[in-house]
């Protein structure tokens, strides 16, 4: 989409081949997004470019700690599996790449020297500026998200290349570069930058947004699941991330698309040029039903050969434990439950932002509000809290609140409650309790997770037996800074931090 250094890119190809990285942060689990750089990477490799593959497992862990620490080395393994067999699936020959760990050099004495250097010359303005594309923001930022785009421009030296590539979101990363490695004594490098692809959902693919984006190892069933509810609205070729798709895709890899149709509407069409397709569409001339279930024929056969690489025990074990999910009990051969125990982390957790939407004081009870909440679903939930001689009516009315939606539903004086609404409470006395605050515009619905555990699917019901509530909840602190956690991770939705409005130090319940 965008080069930045044009004039120097052509003085070094008229000497010798340029030396290109790619770098990514081993995160969440990469998606078809990622076919994008891909299919991009073929192309320098084909024009003969020497280009290096760079696994940025630290700059993971400095971006809000996206990736926990003791899980970098199981998550960069996974990466580079997932990564090579993409390669693979569209024809790259990987004896022409270098994959590098970030850090294999970053953790050395002169990396660690210049990351001082650059600290010392690097504006906070310009370090916050630089990442505000690319690094989470939060309402209280850590100093790691400052840190990531000096460590990012000096990946550029460290690695000898001539050019970084990358998504056009990092472009002030770029320039951030190109500003401050001179001052160090380095030579400014070339960008070259890819556009950025629409989620399915209408906005940027992202590992965190399950609906936005088709994992590499989906099934088959979820593929069709996924585009089938993909936004493509008849004749919008507006923020359409199937239509997308194939242009950025499907099209540079096979230099066609096939519309897959039945003959009484017309039957199947071979489309050379994107163009072709994108005005066809805006005419209503293919049908959005047509146009997603070609696409799911069309990226099933690229997924195929990274299903199958990944279905081995040794690949399958690695990818559970780079993104640990909860374990479900197995069944034995009576069917009866083993002994083995269960896995009690947050993701099990169903949390929700919910709007709420009307309260009243329970007929039965002077402490208990019945509140109708907002969760997303065909219908709003009804849930009973005691917030009465802590939370005025007036303050719940409308606001947002997180709400536990998956404790089995119980009655409280004769009101069947469908959620619990999650509240900061002070240490000491008199108790204060204030209800917890999602960020600013989120939507009724959005997901609420813990740092490290957005991969895990929810259980559906929670078993009282089982207590696993009652067991995280145990680790729910609030920080000094107001910020909901479990273990020191933060409670986030995509929008950032989840809060309280004053009580420092207190628990969550």
């Amino acid at each position: 989409q965008e080069v930045l250094g044009e004039d120097k890119l052509m003085a070094i190809l008229k000497e010798r081949e340029l030396k290109i990285y790619w770098g990514t942060a081993t995160t969440g689990k990469p998606h078809v997004a990622y076919f994008v750089p891909m299919s991009k990477i073929a192309d320098f490799l084909k024009a003969g470019c020497e280009v290096t593959i760079l696994f940025a497992d630290l700059h993971a862990y400095l971006d809000n700690m996206k990736a926990p620490w003791e899980l970098l080395e199981l998550r960069t393994r996974y990466y580079e599996h997932v990564i090579k067999a993409m390669l693979e699936s569209i024809g790259v020959p990987l004896d022409k790449l270098t994959f590098v760990r970030g850090t294999d050099y970053q953790l050395s004495k002169e990396y660690t020297l210049d990351v001082y250097r650059l600290s010392s010359v690097v504006t906070q303005h310009d370090a916050k500026k630089a990442g505000a594309e690319v690094v989470k923001q939060v309402e209280h930022p850590l100093l790691s998200g400052l840190l990531y785009p000096g460590l990012q421009a000096l990946d550029e030296e460290y690695l000898k290349v001539d050019a970084q590539f990358g998504g056009v979101d990092q472009r002030k990363i770029f320039t951030f570069a190109e500003k401050y490695l001179p001052s160090l004594g380095y030579a400014k490098r070339i960008h070259l930058m890819n556009p950025m692809v629409p989620g399915l959902t209408g906005s940027k693919m992202s590992s965190s947004e399950e609906d936005s984006k088709i994992d590499l190892l989906d099934r088959k069933e979820d593929v069709k699941k996924k585009l089938k509810k993909a936004f493509c609205e008849p004749g919008n070729v507006e923020n359409n991330g199937v239509l997308s798709f194939i242009k950025h895709v499907l099209f540079p890899l096979k230099s066609e698309f096939v519309v897959l149709r039945e003959e009484k509407w017309g039957g199947n069409k071979t489309y050379t040029a994107y163009e072709a397709l994108e005005k066809d569409f805006a005419e209503q001339v293919v049908h959005p039903g047509d146009l997603k279930n070609s696409v799911e024929v069309a990226l099933n056969k690229l997924l195929d050969p990274i299903r199958e690489k990944f279905n081995c025990p040794e690949l399958k074990k690695l990818s559970s434990a780079a993104y640990p999910t909860p374990s479900k009990a197995k069944l034995g051969e009576k069917g009866t439950k083993n002994s083995e125990p269960e896995d009690v982390v947050p993701s099990r957790l169903d949390i929700r932002v919910g709007k709420v939407i009307s309260v009243e004081k329970h007929p039965d009870a002077d402490s208990l509000y019945v509140e109708k909440i907002d969760v997303g679903e065909a219908e709003p939930r009804t849930v009973v809290s005691g917030l009465v001689h802590f939370v005025p009516k007036e303050q719940l009315q409308d606001r947002l609140v997180v709400l536990l939606c998956n404790l089995k539903p119980q009655k409280m004086r004769g009101v069947e409650s469908q959620g619990m609404v999650l509240c900061a409470s002070s240490v000491g006395e008199p108790r204060q309790v204030e209800p917890l605050d999602p960020p600013a515009g989120c939507c009724a619905g959005e997901r609420v997770y813990v740092e490290g555990y957005e991969g895990g699917e929810p259980d559906e019901e929670l078993k009282p037996k089982k207590k696993v509530f009652e067991k995280l909840q145990a680790d729910f602190r609030v920080s000094e800074d107001c910020v909901a956690q479990w273990k020191q991770r933060n409670f986030l939705t995509k929008l950032g931090t989840v809060s309280c409005k004053s009580l420092k130090g207190g628990s969550i319940s």
